[in-house]
């Protein structure tokens, strides 16, 4: 006994009796002791939620359902207001100018106006129309007339659609014409007429029952500008 570590030398031999074995081992673990009803159904819920876990884990987590936001108020910017068109002008007997040769350079171009009527003060609505041929500083490359029917209240139209020619007046044109929407007349801007009293004026009757044509007004020509002077 003298090779015996001190520490071994008082440790006492437990006696072994025959037929008695030695004392049972504690079972390791978290179900060690338990029903072994219990520890089955605890077994099988906990196989259930690491099942879950897992196919938790592979769908990853539900996104939130999108709330589709209301569109914002839009604020309404006005567009910058373009430039009044400017109103016909007047043709008085002191300010005649209606036009500028710059205006009208385009044959069967054309610009209403309003000619002051002498007589009773009455602004008339008229219409000038650059005809084709001549030359701009011309007076009779010119045509102007009184929109106003002659001896009547229906207003007349420079019509330069020949499809609304053909189809509210029946008449074929191969250039604008003036119609009389009342009565379904057309006037010729190229033609002249000669009326009582040996006096030839433009317009001549291309359809119709009118008593006559247009009443012109006469144009003068002073440097650039178009000036009307006299209505017959």
């Amino acid at each position: 006994m003298a090779d015996q570590p001190p520490s071994d030398r008082f440790k006492a031999e437990m006696p072994h009796i025959p037929g008695v074995g030695g004392p049972p081992r504690q079972r390791a673990g978290f179900f060690a002791g338990m029903n072994p009803v219990i520890a089955l159904g605890l077994g099988i819920a906990l196989v259930a939620i690491l099942s879950f876990s897992a196919v938790w884990a592979l769908r990853g987590p539900k996104r939130p359902e999108q709330v589709q936001a209301e569109p914002a108020p839009q604020i309404v910017v006005p567009a910058p207001q373009s430039e009044m068109p400017l109103a016909p002008p007047v043709a008085t007997q002191t300010q005649p100018a209606i036009s500028t040769v710059a205006e009208l350079t385009k044959p069967w171009s054309s610009k209403k106006f309003f000619f002051r009527n002498r007589l009773n003060d009455e602004n008339l609505p008229a219409l000038i129309v650059r005809l084709p041929g001549g030359a701009a500083t011309q007076s009779s490359a010119y045509w102007a007339f009184s929109l106003q029917e002659p001896f009547g209240r229906c207003h007349l139209e420079y019509i330069e659609d020949f499809a609304k020619l053909s189809a509210e007046y029946g008449f074929r044109a191969k250039h604008p014409m003036v119609g009389n929407p009342c009565n379904h007349s057309v006037f010729d801007p190229l033609q002249l007429v000669d009326l009582p009293g040996n006096v030839w004026v433009r317009g001549a009757l291309a359809q119709g029952s009118a008593i006559r044509p247009p009443l012109g007004i006469e144009v003068r020509i002073e440097g650039r500008q178009i000036l009307a002077v006299r209505m017959e």
